[in-house]
């Protein structure tokens, strides 16, 4: 025979890399849509079928979200940015110092404390939005930044994943410290916290997510004071104010999109090793 032989496996190869392609292509179609339909003149958005590949591509739509006058976005990315960075802040402290506490200090409570933690996580978020409302209105700051951050400043999830990821590490280690004389917050900050990194960054790209995204609870805080809007709050504004402009509306939605996009992409490394980080040995 003459012909070069095809190599074992070469077929279904490529039908995995074409299946995944095509997976890949649908389930970005949305977020495709919704980019390019803000570089697009709602006249192509309103025409049937859409025409989004029409060659007439603008900015205008983003510049006109931006600085919409009765919803502007401006202040409301800074609210966003002030939330998810004090979110993450909060988040990584908190669990940091809870997660080294139920795995190296020597306390009877240790194992109902680790199960209270983990009963948190099983809690409704919308069961415990009326108390927390309530509770930020009895301190008399439901008019401030502090009134969108204060009741998720912890987090069982936090607390649980880094207690995992802490009893991975070596015992040897602490002990070796101990006898040194290093105390409980040296070892913390310049032994335990570089040795599980990826944990770490995993916790804080999730929570920063987590405090971007957050829709519910700003809608209530901000329903009467317009100047603690989020960015997610303002673009449902926008919506009734631009339901006229699809443009606009789909522009708005791709600003809200663009840090969380940002941040999966190069954080997504991190994330799969920090979040299985302690699974295997």
């Amino acid at each position: 025979m003459t012909g070069r032989a095809t190599r074992p496996g070469t077929a279904p190869t490529i039908l995995t890399y074409l299946w995944l392609v095509i997976a890949a292509v649908l389930l970005l179609f949305p977020v495709l849509l919704t980019v390019l339909g803000g570089f697009l003149p709602s006249s192509a958005l309103l025409h049937q079928p859409p025409q989004l590949f029409s060659g007439h591509w603008t900015v205008e739509s983003y510049v006109k979200a931006w600085n919409q006058p009765v919803v502007p976005l401006a202040p409301a990315f800074a609210n966003s940015l002030f939330v998810g960075l004090v979110i993450m802040a909060g988040h990584v402290v908190t669990s940091c110092l809870a997660a080294y506490a139920l795995v190296f200090m020597r306390t009877p409570l240790r194992r109902p404390l680790f199960w209270v933690f983990l009963g948190t996580i099983m809690v409704p978020y919308e069961s415990i939005v009326v108390p927390n409302a309530l509770f930020i209105r009895s301190l008399g700051i439901n008019d401030s930044r502090l009134s969108l951050v204060l009741p998720f400043l912890a987090n069982g999830f936090g607390v649980f994943l880094l207690r995992q990821a802490f009893l991975q590490f070596p015992r040897e280690l602490r002990e070796a410290a101990v006898i040194d004389g290093c105390g409980h917050l040296r070892f913390l900050f310049t032994i335990l916290l570089p040795g599980t990194r990826p944990a770490i960054t995993a916790i804080a790209v999730w929570s920063f997510l987590q405090g971007w995204n957050m829709y519910f609870w700003p809608l209530i805080i901000s329903s009467s004071n317009n100047s603690l809007n989020t960015l997610q709050t303002a673009v449902f504004a926008l919506k009734d104010n631009e339901g006229g402009s699809p443009a606009v509306l789909l522009a708005g939605i791709t600003i809200t999109l663009v840090p969380t996009l940002l941040l999966v992409i190069f954080g997504q490394r991190w994330l799969v090793r920090g979040f299985t980080a302690g699974a295997v040995k």
